[in-house]
């Protein structure tokens, strides 16, 4: 397969990508830091692609996904990582500005683009990790839980207009892992990385349209859409 990872350098994108390198397939692999991508490109040169861009800025993101899809001519599978996630108790603007900057409009830029892409090609499987915090408002990281309920809202809008076309969406939905965005006191079940990835690709591989993972994380899910 032809895979682009939007969001690679760390956690769960770099995860992804050491696992669909390994078995052989094609992966682009965007992010901003240019030293963690040569390692990984250098690290696997015949089945990475490394390209250095900022999902905040439109035209840098633009730019790398159309040397990606010039590179490849089709993209079978589009994964979006990218993200980023401050405590903010104090509500520091500059924060807040950032978080959309990267989650909501960057977001929504890759989303579109990788769909849009699919929709020409009339095939692609599009996959979002979003994460538990959209369904669970916070006082200490408003601008993250709300740019994650985006997130969500927006994925299961891209899967209703999928419906009917050779196009799959899936939204991964993560409790905490443990990777740098699981911050605060008194974190619990936080999941170990190779255990996430590991569930993430299953649902990939059967096209599911949401995974909550891990499957603990399915109650808490439970309980923050029904009570809280």
């Amino acid at each position: 397969m032809n895979i682009l990872i939007i969001g690679a350098s760390s956690g769960i994108g770099r995860e992804l990508w050491k696992h669909y390198a390994s078995d052989g397939n094609r992966v682009a692999v965007l992010a901003r830091r240019e030293e963690l991508l040569q390692q990984m490109e250098n690290a696997r040169p015949n089945h990475t692609l490394a390209i250095c861009c900022d999902i905040s800025d439109h035209t840098s993101l633009e730019t790398a996904i159309a040397s990606v899809n010039s590179e490849f001519a089709v993209i079978d599978l589009a994964i979006i990582c990218a993200g980023i996630g401050e405590l903010n108790p104090q509500l520091d603007i500059e924060i807040e500005r950032a978080t959309i900057s990267v989650n909501v409009a960057g977001w929504t830029d890759a989303a579109n683009a990788t769909y849009s892409i699919f929709e020409r090609q009339g095939y692609g499987h599009l996959v979002t990790v979003t994460s538990i915090g959209g369904l669970n408002p916070t006082p200490i990281a408003p601008s993250y839980s709300a740019s994650k309920a985006y997130q969500i809202n927006y994925t299961r809008s891209l899967i209703k207009k999928a419906k009917g076309t050779g196009i799959t969406v899936t939204e991964i939905r993560p409790g905490l892992v443990d990777t740098r965005m699981a911050k605060g006191d008194g974190l619990f079940w936080v999941m170990p990385l190779p255990a996430v990835t590991s569930q993430i690709v299953k649902a990939i591989q059967r096209k599911k349209k949401l995974r909550i993972v891990t499957k603990r994380w399915r109650i808490a899910n439970f309980i923050l859409r029904h009570f809280i």
